[in-house]
């Protein structure tokens, strides 16, 4: 695809953007734009690793498989984050597959470069870091929430979390794949649906999902939604600029 130099001088993707300019300019001959297209697999459980990837928009499932095939959602990656932390972890093997929910673009780097890059214990390292925190806490809260929250409530905060790392109250999902995400059968979904559609709080149709009253979905998702949201805000700061700020 046509290369747009503006993103390589501006990145959206805000660990990119978090770091101090010369840093940022070392790793930009090393970045590859690249489309992310549905249903695009970044990375497949029990495979190697050979890239990362820094979403620019558009986002990303990682997910788990069970046996009998059936998945769940572990984690979402946008704009706020980075596919493929097992590699700087110290072990490019994952459990989870990797695949796009909905198209975009990323800047892609080999595996190899970015470890390398991340050894050398400056910026990036303390910022991808701070971002593995991040994701460990949503994981943690995630799980709660899964065990002890209603469908209802569990869908509204999965809906706001969309919303925010589309930085769009206006998304594609359809319900068979927020099912699979969700780890619920898709009946459950449709009445979960249909319940804050007639509270007026969202509206679906042919797949697309159009948040109408924010306020009023925030009121209905649990707690783990603001827990995730502030713990994101602390660790990463509300906007990279002021993450690299406090950091550096």
């Amino acid at each position: 695809m046509p290369l747009d130099k503006n993103l390589f001088q501006q990145p959206s993707n805000k660990l990119l953007a978090a770091l101090p300019a010369s840093d940022y300019q070392r790793l930009v001959p090393h970045l590859k734009l690249i489309a992310l297209e549905i249903p695009q697999v970044l990375y497949e459980a029990g495979e190697p690793i050979t890239h990362v990837y820094f979403p620019e928009k558009g986002m990303v499932s990682i997910v788990t498989t069970m046996e009998d095939g059936s998945t769940a959602e572990v984690g979402i990656v946008s704009s706020e984050g980075m596919v493929g932390i097992p590699v700087i972890l110290g072990n490019r093997i994952t459990t989870t597959t990797s695949f796009v929910q909905i198209p975009g673009i990323a800047m892609q780097m080999n595996a190899d470069i970015l470890k390398a890059e991340f050894k050398r214990g400056e910026a990036l390292q303390t910022i991808l870091l701070c971002y593995v925190q991040a994701v460990y806490s949503e994981l943690v809260q995630t799980a709660a929430c899964n065990r002890l929250h209603t469908l209802d409530e569990r869908l509204a905060r999965w809906l706001l979390t969309v919303s925010d790392r589309m930085e769009s109250e206006d998304f594609p999902l359809t319900q068979e794949f927020i099912a699979q995400m969700l780890g619920v059968r898709r009946s459950g979904v449709t009445v979960a649906a249909s319940t804050l559609s007639r509270a007026g709080m969202i509206n679906y149709h042919r797949g697309n999902i159009n948040i109408l009253n924010r306020e009023d979905l925030e009121a209905t998702s649990c707690e783990c939604y603001q827990v995730i949201q502030n713990e994101l805000a602390r660790l990463l700061g509300k906007k990279s600029s002021n993450l690299a700020k406090k950091l550096f």
